[in-house]
């Protein structure tokens, strides 16, 4: 293991979960169209950052240090990580972050479209997706040898995390468009509330079902454990968020303007479902690590006898 590797991975993961805060901060004050031109604000690198530029603008500037950092990631994996793979899936992540910023482009230069708007925080949560990934991989947990424990039971914990990981991509995309379908100060659009709605009771089930599956399986095996109850513990504090969220835009097209309070928990709701979406990450990853079908355990047994 390289700690260099992993602990630069982990300021990639990080850097870009801010994004997706600020990015949802852009969304939420407004702030989409403060300016007209990109790459440049008002014809500046570096305007006078007042008002809503100070928001679309600075979310600019992050997306930038974030496409640095992940320059700086592949790099520093082709330097010194071995496993080809790792340094394949770094530059995927590379790819990712340059489309990433182009489909940001686009939504300027075409006024704010729904469809481009959508896509552009779909591949924002995808690109997580991959540098949390990454984050894992390069990890001591991940590359230290572990027992393989054999599977029990008719559905593998696996594939329900793989569900589970698509349910909540899904509503992450339908939460996405919804913030982006109506401005603050028009109602939400009712069709995909309740879309989103159906969404989290279905991530709820899903999500519940993998962890109270995990806990009835390999209670003992906390490498499973502590992502599975941090997931659950997430996704109890996402619900809260989600209801407040909804109580707090009811409430905006009164107000003057979009008010922190509307802003602030509108924000962190987006925020915790990343952290729901990353903490199923880790736990899906490690549940094809160390879990295995009856059959794939005894393969493995004859191939190490051999």
């Amino acid at each position: 293991m390289n700690k260099g590797v992993h602990s630069f991975a982990l300021l990639v993961a990080s850097a870009t979960f801010f994004l997706i805060i600020a990015g949802a901060l852009v969304t939420s004050h407004d702030a989409g169209l403060a300016t007209p031109d990109w790459p440049l604000s008002n014809g500046q690198v570096f305007p006078k950052m007042v008002g809503n530029l100070f928001w679309e603008h600075g979310h600019r500037l992050v997306a930038t240090s974030v496409g640095l950092l992940t320059i700086g990631l592949v790099i520093y994996l082709f330097l010194a990580e071995k496993r080809r793979w790792v340094r394949r899936l770094g530059l995927f992540a590379l790819f990712a972050v340059i489309a990433q910023g182009l489909l940001g482009g686009l939504t300027v230069k075409l006024m704010l479209p729904l469809a481009v708007s959508s896509a552009h925080a779909t591949l924002a949560q995808l690109f997580f997706c991959t540098t949390v990934s990454l984050a894992v991989f390069t990890s001591r947990g991940w590359i230290e040898s572990r027992a393989v424990i054999e599977e029990k039971g008719t559905v593998a914990v696996r594939y329900l995390c793989v569900i589970a990981l698509a349910t909540i991509f899904l509503q992450l995309i339908l939460g996405a468009t919804l913030r982006h379908a109506t401005t603050w100060d028009l109602p939400p659009d009712r069709d995909l509330l309740f879309a989103h709605i159906a969404g989290a009771t279905a991530v709820t089930v899903v999500l519940g079902m993998v962890v109270l599956t995990v806990f009835r399986r390999h209670r003992e095996e906390s490498f499973l454990t502590r992502p599975a109850a941090l997931a659950l513990g997430l996704l109890g504090i996402q619900i809260l968020l989600g209801v407040a969220a909804y109580v707090a835009r009811l409430a905006s097209p009164d107000d003057p303007q979009p008010l922190n309070p509307m802003v602030g928990i509108t924000v962190a709701h987006v925020a915790c479902g990343a952290l729901v979406f990353a903490t199923t990450i880790l736990l899906t990853l490690r549940a094809f690590r160390i879990l295995r079908s009856c059959q794939a355990s005894l393969n493995l047994a004859r191939s190490q006898a051999a």
